[in-house]
């Protein structure tokens, strides 16, 4: 597969069209906003200068990797790729739309893909012709950075195709996991409590923001706190994602959306990207200190690891993917410091247990259910 197309040219599509690029693929980039496409491109060449500037790689290698990319003003363009890699808005009505167009214009021996972060990839094929030349390929942002890459092959998918894109990552210079098709897949199910928690205890008014965000990092050595990944993933984002795994598990009560984040969402306060999150990322904002307190650090970073914990052990009971693969994905997709079934062995499913069950008794909420795996462990 050397002639790739990618749908979408914001953030994450020109991310996988770098990635793509510089693995030596040619590389179709389509955007119906072409401005998009013009502005994301001209940034590109701004991200390979500075890669020079640094020595990573070297000029003729830079205008290689750029030469490879090309700009499409129309989805024909696309019409001999071996590959198709749609990075658009999460919204399974319009990526369904485009789908149908990739169909109508690519050959039958073109592999459809789509980088969905938590829709099922089995509903996304549904509508196709030939549903099984379609998987999920799920980088993490920024794509040129993060190594992990989930390979979701939907129920229609034909069995050889996980395989050879899980090759074909590799020969990308990634590390890709192959996983199951449930909502979130592993990352995005396994990391839902360490926003959502997180969330409920701010609006219990028990902590404040970078009081979490301070004890994450100091207690768990999380490179950011929760909020602080908010903002940089985009409040709109990680909304979106929590109400379509919330949706999609049937409105199970461990996933429910927070009514923090949806008014955060309601009043654009989007975290960097529009300057003001749960952080003011103004010129001249001066990022709040949190007031320490040791007590109050050991009860947030317990509360949530206690959920997180759980969440991958209750991945691991239903089998969503090998051991080693949902520790590979919490620290190379979300830069955990260490997987989450050995931290568990580490802190003791004894004591993870009796913290949910302590919370269970607390709020008489389902949402603090343990795993029966857990007990066992």
């Amino acid at each position: 597969m050397k002639q790739i197309g990618i749908i979408g040219s914001g953030t994450m599509g020109i991310g996988i069209a770098q990635v793509a690029a510089t693995a030596g693929s040619t590389v179709f980039l389509y955007d119906a906003n072409s401005a998009q496409t013009e502005k994301s491109l001209a940034g590109l060449q701004r991200t390979l200068a500075r890669l020079v500037e640094k020595t990573k790689i070297s000029q003729e290698e830079s205008a290689n990797i750029f030469g490879r990319i090309k700009f499409c003003r129309e989805i024909s363009e696309l019409k001999d790729c071996d590959l198709v890699i749609e990075a658009i808005i999460e919204n399974r009505e319009i990526k369904t739309e485009v789908f149908r167009k990739v169909e109508q214009t690519v050959s039958e021996n073109c592999v459809i893909a789509s980088n969905t972060s938590s829709i099922s990839i089995t509903s996304l094929s549904a509508e196709l012709k030939h549903p099984s030349r379609f998987i999920g390929i799920h980088f993490f942002n920024p794509a040129p950075l993060m190594p992990l890459v989930e390979v979701i092959p939907g129920l229609l998918t034909e069995k050889e195709l996980p395989q050879q894109i899980y090759d074909l990552m590799k020969s990308w210079g990634k590390e890709p996991i192959i996983a199951k098709d449930v909502p979130g897949f592993i990352v995005n199910r396994i990391a839902r409590p360490f926003y959502g928690e997180a969330l409920r205890i701010v609006e219990e008014n028990i902590a404040t923001p970078e009081q979490v965000d301070d004890a994450m990092r100091t207690l768990g050595n999380f490179r950011m706190g929760p909020f602080e990944l908010m903002d940089l993933i985009g409040i709109d984002v990680n909304f979106s994602v929590t109400k379509t795994v919330y949706a999609d598990y049937f409105f199970d009560p461990k996933y429910k959306p927070s009514l923090l984040q949806q008014r955060m969402s309601e009043a654009k306060l989007h975290g960097r990207k529009t300057g003001r999150g749960f952080y003011d990322y103004s010129e001249n904002a001066v990022k709040p200190e949190p007031v320490k307190d040791e007590n109050l650090y050991a009860e947030i970073f317990m509360r949530i690891i206690s959920m997180l914990i759980n969440e991958a052990v209750e991945a691991k009971r239903l089998g969503i993917a090998s051991d080693a693969d949902l520790e590979l994905a919490m620290q190379k997709g979300v830069n955990y410091p260490k997987g989450l079934l050995a931290w568990g062995s580490e802190i003791g499913y004894r004591y993870v247990g009796a913290t949910l069950q302590r919370l269970y008794e607390t709020y008489q909420e389902e949402r603090y259910r343990q795993s029966p795996l857990l007990s066992k462990l």
